[in-house]
């Protein structure tokens, strides 16, 4: 846990929190928050030396970063190398203006939930959002983080980049950090809002103005005072209404890479879980375009589909192209064999789990099932034309011929073919079972 220390002068000049050295952080990241990464992000592109950025990844990690002094405009620490010597690090950050600080708590009063995001120690997009239009910048960006350190370096060095590391997990924990550094501490910064409300009484503040950190979970925990009920029903119809959906991107995004300088523990597979990871991203972008169109056109045009089950799930990730030590493991998993696994994959790429499904499940129709297939099979084809066909089950397969149709569960036909002694799925499933029969004796290969 972060040791707080207090919080020093009412006003934010001289305000200022100090956090007792942290553990270490192997095996974990160091930061979990959108805005922890964003406060990482404006270190890494402004650094020159991306060695120096390992070094002090490996210094954080190691706990070699004493505590931290966090005041408007500054970071402090002192940094132990690996050889014990210890070295103060600063990192600067610009404060905001007066009228800037005017302008932000204008923003926030209007919102009484930007306000209790921060109590309960989260920074919401939105509030970064609002601030920008009114010229307040929250997050640092490029070039925004300066180091200074006794150990002589003009750039971001070791130490610098050390305490950058241990600040985003301080960020994690409580972004009220990040505003102290721009400037205002948390008393001042509730003061100023309370103030401009006008909503308490003499002497009041809401929970947690006192710049303590409760270790109950009940961050931002009001006193009991509520608000009537037709108040509160009186301003549902005056919110703002809600922003358009954003854009889709055109492609999904990239999974963070997992090979950092930390081994993994045993029997975890960094390679095997980025795929995972990609190809989430991936079911989710497919999700997202088929509900963002069906939300345009104002009908469903996918029924919703149940969860796919773990044998299935194993196909599903073999058909994105996993990494040769990946497919090996899931043809491992799934009992199918490589050779199967290929099969079942060229299945799903042509029809999901139904295709799935009729690939691996012979099932016995019912008489009026087959009642139905039998007059399907009767009208597609004159009588001296249609092939002779051998029954088994939902299967009819040519006789003396390496093609074969399958009957679906829903009524549609598959079309197969007999490759080097096994039946693979040969193209896309027809309502007319002679359209099916020539798709898989025109079927050359994958």
């Amino acid at each position: 846990m972060t040791r707080y220390d207090g919080e020093h002068g009412g006003e934010g000049a001289g305000a200022e929190r100090t956090f007792g050295a942290l553990p270490p952080a192997r095996g974990r990241a160091f930061a979990l928050t959108w805005w922890g990464r964003a406060w990482l992000t404006a270190l890494e592109s402004t650094a020159l030396d991306p060695g120096q950025l390992k070094a002090g990844r490996r210094l954080a990690r190691a706990g070699a970063v004493g505590a931290v002094s966090v005041r408007p405009g500054r970071i402090t620490a002192v940094v132990q190398d690996r050889d014990g010597t210890g070295h103060r690090a600063d990192v600067l950050l610009q404060q905001l203006t007066d009228e800037q600080w005017d302008r932000f708590v204008d923003m926030a009063a209007e919102r009484a939930g930007h306000v209790a995001a921060l109590l309960d120690r989260e920074m919401p997009t939105h509030l970064v959002e609002d601030a920008e239009p009114a010229g307040v910048e929250l997050l640092p960006g490029l070039g925004d983080l300066e180091a200074e350190c006794d150990c002589g370096a003009w750039d971001h060095c070791a130490h610098t980049a050390a305490l950058c590391y241990q600040t985003a997990r301080l960020l994690d924990q409580d972004p009220f950090v990040l505003l102290l550094m721009r400037g205002r501490g948390e008393r001042a910064l509730l003061e100023a809002l309370e103030s401009r409300a006008g909503t308490s009484g003499p002497g009041e503040r809401p929970a947690g103005a006192d710049g303590a950190h409760e270790s109950n979970g009940m961050h931002g925990a009001h006193d009991g005072r509520g608000v009537d009920a037709d108040e509160a029903f009186a301003t549902g119809a005056v919110l703002p209404p809600l922003p358009d959906l954003p854009a889709l991107p055109a492609e999904p995004g990239a999974p963070p890479s997992l090979d950092t300088e930390t081994p993994p523990p045993a029997g975890i597979d960094p390679g095997a879980l980025e795929f995972l990871a990609a190809r989430t991203a991936a079911e989710a972008h497919r999700l997202l375009s088929e509900a963002l169109r069906e939300g345009q056109s104002g009908r469903q045009e996918h029924p919703t589909v149940p969860g796919a089950t773990v044998a299935q799930d194993a196909v599903r990730l073999a058909a994105g192209e996993p990494a040769p030590e990946v497919a090996i493991r899931l043809a491992e998993g799934s009992g199918r064999g490589r050779e199967g696994l290929a099969v079942a994959v060229r299945a799903w790429q042509r029809g999901g789990a139904e295709a799935l499904e009729v690939l691996d499940e012979e099932w016995t129709l019912d008489w009026h099932t087959l009642a139905r297939a039998r007059a399907a099979l009767d009208a597609a084809w004159e009588e001296s034309e249609r092939p002779p066909l051998k029954a088994r089950g939902n299967r009819w397969t040519v006789v003396g011929a390496p093609v074969q149709l399958r009957l679906g569960r829903d009524g549609r036909w598959w079309p197969y073919r007999k490759e080097r002694g096994r039946w693979t799925p040969a193209g896309a499933p027809a309502q007319d079972p002679a359209t099916a029969l020539a798709t898989a004796e025109g079927a050359t290969g994958p």
